[in-house]
């Protein structure tokens, strides 16, 4: 079947999620990299240059990206804007920056999918999930109005903390959670590091991470809406490469049966199911019975690493359950997650080819 692919920039290619978006990309069926962006220092060097000694993923780079030059994210920004229908944002600048720039490169046309935080709370922005929130796509028609836009648009993905737990206690939403005290276990990964770039990490746990517990407790209202339980978030950095894990007390107005709990997660209302986009997991959550499961390095790749997995479901004091849960962090939780949505936004029409594209056979 032959398809036109969409062209698809990365603002911020050489970090670590820039990284993430290159390898998760390769042979994408819908998307085609034509432009990388970076900082200043990077521009007009091959990308295999601007990325030597700090490559932090476990494939190489593919071979169509090696050759391809950086160009600078507002200095090159005409060429740049010329060459792309899509850009990822995974840029590493003060929030106000990163907003000024986003903006322009929608107002220029260009639909914006971020992994940063600078625009979670802007008004006419949706911050999606799309297995749970899907349907405030819907606001894209009014940022679209508000700002005189036609083919460009800005979306945001939620902060990585929120990816392990936030899909299980929506699950359980017709038992009407009312107060939810999570602990998250969140990986080195998380703040672009290795064990290489940061051996202080080994056989240490921090129990702060900056802005963490802030977004964990608060990005679920704009989510969820006024069904959000009130949420209580201690983040802590531990000693693994990837994957953030959750420890959840969770408390009910109906407490539910471990029966019932399972059967809402087995018969979770996905509304993703039937869009076929090729980065969702076949089930969005599943649970383990056994008490040692999941486990951050058995169980983080699920779903190719866009599943959420939990167990451990046991009895709380009063009306409570406890449980543990887990998801990818680079990949759910950044790279991935915006490219599902980049997904969802071009199945529900919301992209638009704006460079002349060549014809793929898949």
């Amino acid at each position: 079947m032959e398809i036109k692919k969409l062209k698809v920039g990365i603002l911020g290619a050489t970090g670590t999620v820039g990284q993430k978006f290159i390898v998760l990309l390769k042979n994408h069926p819908w998307f085609e990299i034509t432009a990388l962006a970076a900082s200043p220092q990077s521009r007009g060097k091959f990308y295999s240059e601007a990325i030597e000694g700090r490559w932090k993923m476990n494939q190489p780079i593919p071979d169509n990206i090696c050759g391809k030059k950086v160009k600078a994210i507002e200095e090159d920004f005409d060429g740049i804007i010329n060459e792309v229908d899509l850009v990822f944002s995974a840029i590493d600048l003060d929030k106000e920056k990163i907003r000024q720039i986003e903006e322009k490169y929608a107002s220029a046309g260009a639909a914006v999918v971020s992994n940063n935080s600078a625009h979670r709370w802007t008004e006419d922005v949706p911050m999606i999930m799309p297995e749970i929130n899907a349907h405030h796509l819907s606001l894209i028609d009014i940022q679209r109005k508000n700002r005189g836009w036609k083919t460009g648009l800005i979306v945001v993905k939620p902060n990585c903390s929120l990816q392990s737990y936030l899909p299980v206690v929506h699950a359980l939403g017709k038992f009407n959670p009312r107060y939810v005290s999570v602990t998250t276990l969140q990986a080195i990964s998380g703040a672009g590091k290795t064990f290489d770039s940061w051996p202080e990490m080994i056989d240490n746990c921090i129990p702060f991470i900056s802005g963490e517990e802030e977004k964990t407790e608060k990005e679920p209202l704009k989510i969820l809406g006024p069904s959000c339980p009130v949420i209580s978030a201690t983040c802590v950095r531990v000693p693994v490469s990837d994957g953030h894990m959750a420890s959840v007390s969770i408390k009910f107005e109906k407490k539910p049966s471990l029966k019932e709990i399972y059967e809402a997660i087995d018969n979770y209302p996905n509304p993703l199911s039937g869009l076929k986009l090729p980065s969702a997991p076949d089930k969005f959550i599943t649970y383990f019975t056994e008490n040692d499961r999941p486990q951050t390095k058995l169980d983080r790749d699920y779903g190719n690493g866009m599943g959420v997995t939990c167990g451990r479901f046991r009895e709380d004091s009063g009306d409570g359950w406890k449980f543990i849960s887990l998801s990818h962090n680079t990949t759910r939780g950044a790279a991935g997650g915006a490219i599902l949505n980049a997904e969802l936004l071009h199945k529900k029409g919301y992209l638009k080819t704006r460079i002349q594209n060549l014809g793929y056979r898949i």
